[in-house]
Protein backbone atom coordinates (compact mmCIF):
# COMPACT_ATOMS: atom_id res chain seq x y z
CA UNK A 1 0.00 0.00 0.00
CA UNK A 2 0.94 3.59 -0.90
CA UNK A 3 1.79 5.18 2.38
CA UNK A 4 0.24 8.51 1.10
CA UNK A 5 -2.79 6.24 0.74
CA UNK A 6 -3.11 5.27 4.24
CA UNK A 7 -5.75 6.87 6.18
CA UNK A 8 -4.34 8.76 9.28
CA UNK A 9 -6.67 10.49 10.93
CA UNK A 10 -7.43 14.21 11.41
CA UNK A 11 -4.27 16.32 13.32
CA UNK A 12 -4.13 17.21 16.36
CA UNK A 13 -5.10 21.03 17.33
CA UNK A 14 -2.39 22.83 19.25
CA UNK A 15 -5.16 25.67 19.41
CA UNK A 16 -7.76 23.46 20.74
CA UNK A 17 -4.87 22.00 23.31
CA UNK A 18 -4.58 25.75 24.17
CA UNK A 19 -8.23 26.62 24.64
CA UNK A 20 -8.69 23.65 26.83
CA UNK A 21 -6.02 23.74 29.10
CA UNK A 22 -6.82 27.67 28.97
CA UNK A 23 -10.85 26.51 30.11
CA UNK A 24 -9.56 24.25 32.50
CA UNK A 25 -7.67 27.18 35.01
CA UNK A 26 -10.99 29.05 34.14
CA UNK A 27 -12.95 26.50 36.10
CA UNK A 28 -10.79 25.61 38.48
CA UNK A 29 -10.78 29.45 39.66
CA UNK A 30 -14.83 29.32 39.23
CA UNK A 31 -16.54 26.23 40.57
CA UNK A 32 -12.97 24.57 42.30
CA UNK A 33 -11.56 20.74 41.93
CA UNK A 34 -14.54 18.95 43.22
CA UNK A 35 -17.13 20.77 40.54
CA UNK A 36 -15.03 21.03 37.59
CA UNK A 37 -16.51 18.69 34.78
CA UNK A 38 -15.00 17.86 31.44
CA UNK A 39 -18.83 19.30 29.98
CA UNK A 40 -17.81 22.89 31.62
CA UNK A 41 -14.89 22.83 30.45
CA UNK A 42 -15.37 21.66 26.52
CA UNK A 43 -18.35 24.33 26.90
CA UNK A 44 -15.69 27.14 28.09
CA UNK A 45 -13.04 25.99 25.20
CA UNK A 46 -15.77 25.84 22.64
CA UNK A 47 -15.03 22.30 21.56
CA UNK A 48 -16.95 19.50 21.81
CA UNK A 49 -17.20 16.96 24.24
CA UNK A 50 -15.91 14.06 22.33
CA UNK A 51 -12.96 16.16 21.21
CA UNK A 52 -12.20 16.79 25.07
CA UNK A 53 -12.52 13.19 25.83
CA UNK A 54 -10.01 12.03 22.14
CA UNK A 55 -7.05 13.75 24.23
CA UNK A 56 -7.91 13.22 28.12
CA UNK A 57 -9.40 10.07 29.45
CA UNK A 58 -10.41 12.04 32.63
CA UNK A 59 -10.54 15.14 34.33
CA UNK A 60 -7.63 14.51 36.35
CA UNK A 61 -5.70 13.95 33.37
CA UNK A 62 -6.72 17.28 32.54
CA UNK A 63 -5.96 19.30 35.32
CA UNK A 64 -2.50 17.67 35.48
CA UNK A 65 -2.02 18.95 32.55
CA UNK A 66 -3.23 22.46 32.62
CA UNK A 67 -0.66 22.76 35.83
CA UNK A 68 2.00 21.43 33.40
CA UNK A 69 1.65 23.86 30.66
CA UNK A 70 1.62 26.86 33.74
CA UNK A 71 4.81 25.40 34.74
CA UNK A 72 6.61 24.90 31.64
CA UNK A 73 5.27 28.63 30.45
CA UNK A 74 6.26 30.77 33.63
CA UNK A 75 9.22 28.55 35.55
CA UNK A 76 12.44 29.11 34.29
CA UNK A 77 16.15 29.10 35.84
CA UNK A 78 16.93 32.69 35.24
CA UNK A 79 20.92 33.07 34.73
CA UNK A 80 21.66 35.61 36.76
CA UNK A 81 25.37 34.97 37.23
CA UNK A 82 25.40 33.63 40.90
CA UNK A 83 23.89 30.32 42.26
CA UNK A 84 22.88 31.65 45.36
CA UNK A 85 20.73 34.57 43.35
CA UNK A 86 19.34 31.86 40.52
CA UNK A 87 18.00 29.79 43.09
CA UNK A 88 16.68 32.20 44.78
CA UNK A 89 15.00 33.62 41.90
CA UNK A 90 13.39 30.09 41.04
CA UNK A 91 12.31 29.17 44.57
CA UNK A 92 10.35 32.88 44.34
CA UNK A 93 9.12 32.21 40.93
CA UNK A 94 7.90 28.68 42.05
CA UNK A 95 6.09 30.26 45.42
CA UNK A 96 4.63 32.87 42.97
CA UNK A 97 2.78 30.47 40.75
CA UNK A 98 1.92 28.23 43.70
CA UNK A 99 -0.13 31.26 45.07
CA UNK A 100 -2.60 31.19 41.59
CA UNK A 101 -5.59 29.58 42.93
CA UNK A 102 -5.83 27.01 39.99
CA UNK A 103 -2.43 25.99 40.88
CA UNK A 104 -2.93 25.48 44.28
CA UNK A 105 -6.32 23.97 44.43
CA UNK A 106 -5.14 21.50 41.51
CA UNK A 107 -2.32 20.35 43.11
CA UNK A 108 -3.58 19.45 46.52
CA UNK A 109 -6.90 17.23 44.82
CA UNK A 110 -4.27 15.86 42.11
CA UNK A 111 -1.95 14.89 44.65
CA UNK A 112 -4.49 13.52 47.02
CA UNK A 113 -6.12 11.71 44.82
CA UNK A 114 -3.01 10.17 43.37
CA UNK A 115 -2.90 8.02 46.35
CA UNK A 116 -5.55 6.02 45.04
CA UNK A 117 -4.41 5.98 41.33
CA UNK A 118 -0.99 4.75 40.27
CA UNK A 119 -1.85 6.22 36.87
CA UNK A 120 -2.43 9.54 37.98
CA UNK A 121 0.95 9.41 39.86
CA UNK A 122 2.32 8.43 37.03
CA UNK A 123 1.16 11.37 35.01
CA UNK A 124 2.20 13.78 37.82
CA UNK A 125 5.65 12.42 37.51
CA UNK A 126 6.21 12.19 34.20
CA UNK A 127 4.09 15.73 33.20
CA UNK A 128 5.33 17.81 36.07
CA UNK A 129 8.09 16.49 38.32
CA UNK A 130 10.56 15.08 35.36
CA UNK A 131 9.94 17.81 32.80
CA UNK A 132 10.65 20.61 35.60
CA UNK A 133 13.79 18.56 36.29
CA UNK A 134 15.36 20.53 33.49
CA UNK A 135 15.50 23.48 35.81
CA UNK A 136 17.46 21.60 38.39
CA UNK A 137 20.33 20.43 35.10
CA UNK A 138 20.45 23.85 33.67
CA UNK A 139 21.18 25.67 36.63
CA UNK A 140 23.92 22.69 37.56
CA UNK A 141 25.34 23.27 34.24
CA UNK A 142 25.58 26.69 34.77
CA UNK A 143 26.95 27.30 37.97
CA UNK A 144 29.76 24.35 36.90
CA UNK A 145 30.28 26.50 33.68
CA UNK A 146 30.91 29.67 36.03
CA UNK A 147 33.08 27.82 38.80
CA UNK A 148 30.67 27.55 41.51
CA UNK A 149 29.95 23.96 41.24
CA UNK A 150 32.57 21.35 40.56
CA UNK A 151 32.27 19.72 37.55
CA UNK A 152 30.40 15.70 37.22
CA UNK A 153 33.21 13.35 36.84
CA UNK A 154 30.40 10.41 37.05
CA UNK A 155 26.86 10.46 35.56
CA UNK A 156 24.82 8.34 38.14
CA UNK A 157 25.65 10.37 41.21
CA UNK A 158 24.99 13.76 39.37
CA UNK A 159 21.69 12.44 37.92
CA UNK A 160 21.21 11.08 41.87
CA UNK A 161 22.08 15.08 43.04
CA UNK A 162 19.78 16.32 40.69
CA UNK A 163 17.11 14.63 42.11
CA UNK A 164 17.87 15.20 45.65
CA UNK A 165 17.78 18.88 44.29
CA UNK A 166 15.17 18.73 42.79
CA UNK A 167 12.90 17.04 45.89
CA UNK A 168 14.54 19.71 48.16
CA UNK A 169 13.73 22.78 46.38
CA UNK A 170 10.21 21.43 45.44
CA UNK A 171 9.41 20.02 48.50
CA UNK A 172 10.30 22.47 50.91
CA UNK A 173 8.43 25.32 48.82
CA UNK A 174 5.31 22.96 48.55
CA UNK A 175 4.92 22.19 52.17
CA UNK A 176 5.38 25.90 53.11
CA UNK A 177 3.09 27.20 51.07
CA UNK A 178 -0.01 24.70 50.82
CA UNK A 179 0.99 22.21 53.94
CA UNK A 180 2.15 24.81 56.78
CA UNK A 181 0.76 28.06 55.01
CA UNK A 182 3.58 30.16 55.43
CA UNK A 183 4.90 32.76 53.71
CA UNK A 184 7.78 32.25 50.81
CA UNK A 185 9.26 35.48 50.88
CA UNK A 186 12.44 36.88 49.94
CA UNK A 187 13.63 36.85 54.17
CA UNK A 188 12.75 32.82 54.10
CA UNK A 189 14.06 32.29 50.42
CA UNK A 190 17.85 33.79 51.81
CA UNK A 191 18.15 31.40 54.54
CA UNK A 192 16.49 28.09 52.21
CA UNK A 193 18.96 28.77 49.83
CA UNK A 194 21.98 29.64 52.53
CA UNK A 195 21.03 26.28 54.06
CA UNK A 196 21.19 24.23 50.72
CA UNK A 197 24.14 25.44 49.36
CA UNK A 198 26.38 25.67 52.28
CA UNK A 199 24.39 22.78 54.58
CA UNK A 200 22.86 22.95 58.10
CA UNK A 201 26.32 23.16 59.75
CA UNK A 202 27.90 26.47 58.02
CA UNK A 203 24.68 28.20 56.86
CA UNK A 204 24.44 31.56 59.43
CA UNK A 205 20.49 31.91 59.29
CA UNK A 206 19.27 36.41 58.37
CA UNK A 207 18.75 37.99 61.57
CA UNK A 208 14.95 38.20 62.18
Amino acid sequence: MNPQSRRTGRPRSAEADRAILDATRAALVDTGWSKLTMGDVAARAGVAKTTLYRRWANKNELVVDAVAAVFDEHLEFPDLGDLRADIEAVVLQFAALLELPEIRTALMAVVAESTRDPRLRARIRTEIVDRQKRLVLLGRARAQDRGDLPRDTDPAPAARAADLIFDMVAGTVVHRALVSGEPVDPEWTRDFTATLIHGLAAAPLTAG
